[in-house]
């Protein structure tokens, strides 16, 4: 497979040095892309730069996933209004492995194959390297100006962003473009890759490795994914989309790409899987003659949430999404955990009780329309009641006096109540 055509098709290429796509022709070629450690998971916004790993891989070339534990102590001035915070090397060390482990989901680093993925921590290579001869042996080479002309650097200093930028911040190019000097000489590396928003930086590193008389040196970058709308990608309400699910669960991981907009789906399905072109296009097809049935929403969110988790999470994940807009069963809803559960009916009204009422057992139009307001009046409870219209966690609810005990708790804490097909009522037992 041809790994440029494979990135233009799937319209994560933007910017490429001339002669890149020849050399990626001519033999396998070590590649690398480098990852922000500042925290122990990635997020999506991390995806489109691990999908071009991956891609790279499949088209037979080697990836090295580079960890910026040296530049990470630092901080890349790149489209941000302010410097982070520096964290520790026991930090990044932790962050490092937590990242590694999620990349193993997507590259195959254990394999005897010549082009088994790596991974590198620029940390190792740089703790030891004193700042006179760094000074001597890179500063030298590349001019102020050089490195004023960068949009990351002209942009913090020509006001765009609200603040100044350091000196710490200003050498981060220097820093960036020595990690490739140093792969290009020890791992045989020929080639950077990243988003668009890393091209200064990127380039920086060719222009060392040719004026230290260094090996052949190309760069490619794939564009800053965004909303159809122009809005920032994988950001929510709640912050980052992360792939760990401590940060966010497997079940509001699946529903961010479930919920994406018909042409997002379309960009989406292309960068964030490996499916193949022709299956996209007939996906494409079908979803266009009947967008209603979100077959593109639906194909994405499934690639994607069985890629960084699993089968059964993702499973998992549809179940809970069926019990709010499917015909799921009372058992599905016995099973859901309580964040899940609580994720799921977010937003739906909740009712307070005393855990005492239930200790005896309550009858339902008191617990309806006393305790609760979810019916205004006994006799409106008990006309849906007997009208089969009322259930209660996803059971039919067909008898006035059936007595409801804690025997009918979710997570020893919730009762869901349901009236007609979308109404829910979550009560909470304290």
């Amino acid at each position: 497979m041809n790994f440029v055509n494979e990135l233009r098709w799937r319209g994560m290429l933007q910017d490429i040095i001339p002669g890149t796509e020849e050399q990626l022709q001519k033999e396998m070629t070590t590649a690398y892309l480098g990852i922000d450690p500042t925290a122990d998971s990635l997020h999506i916004g991390h995806l489109c730069g691990i999908m071009m790993l991956r891609h790279l891989q499949r088209c037979g070339h080697k990836p090295i996933a580079l960890i910026g534990g040296a530049t990470g102590m630092i901080g890349d001035p790149s489209g941000k209004s302010a410097e982070r915070n520096l964290l520790t090397e026991e930090t990044l060390r932790h962050n490092q492995a937590a990242i590694k482990h999620q990349l193993e989901k997507f590259l195959d680093f254990n394999s005897d194959a010549p082009n088994a993925a790596e991974l590198v921590n620029n940390y190792d290579w740089m703790k030891d390297y004193s700042f006179l001869d760094f000074a001597r042996e890179i500063g030298k080479l590349i001019t102020v100006n050089y490195m004023m002309a960068k949009d990351s650097v002209k942009k913090r200093f020509n006001g765009e962003y609200s603040q100044g930028m350091s000196f710490t911040e200003f050498t981060y190019q220097l820093l960036q473009g020595y990690d490739y000097v140093y792969l290009n000489k020890h791992k045989n590396c020929k080639l950077q890759m990243g988003g668009s928003d890393q091209w200064g930086n990127i380039t920086t590193g060719t222009e060392l490795i040719r004026r230290m008389g260094g090996g052949e040196a190309y760069a490619l970058t794939c564009p800053l994914i965004t909303k159809a709308d122009g809005g920032k990608f994988g950001k929510t309400e709640s912050g980052n989309i992360w792939l760990d699910k401590r940060y966010t669960s497997v079940y509001k991981f699946y529903q961010f790409w479930l919920n994406v907009t018909d042409t997002d789906a379309e960009r989406y399905i292309k960068i964030f899987t490996s499916l193949p072109k022709e299956e996209i296009d007939s996906l494409i097809a079908e979803h266009q003659a009947a967008p209603h049935l979100r077959i593109l929403q639906k194909r994405l969110a499934k690639e994607v949430t069985i890629m960084v988790h699993s089968e059964e999470e993702y499973n998992a994940a549809v179940e809970a999404s069926n019990i709010l807009f499917g015909n799921a069963t009372a058992d599905a809803l016995h099973q859901l955990d309580e964040e899940t559960l609580l994720q799921v009916f977010e937003g739906v009204p909740q009712f307070e009780i005393s855990r005492d009422l239930l200790a005896e057992g309550i009858r339902p139009l008191d617990l309806l329309a006393e305790h609760t307001q979810i019916f205004p009046s006994k006799g409106e409870a008990r006309k849906m009641i007997l009208a089969n219209g009322f259930s209660m966690n996803k059971e039919k609810l067909t008898s006035v006096d059936t007595l409801i005990t804690k025997e009918a708790l979710l997570n020893d804490k919730y009762i869901l109540f349901q009236k007609g097909k979308k109404n829910y009522y979550l009560v909470v037992v304290r």
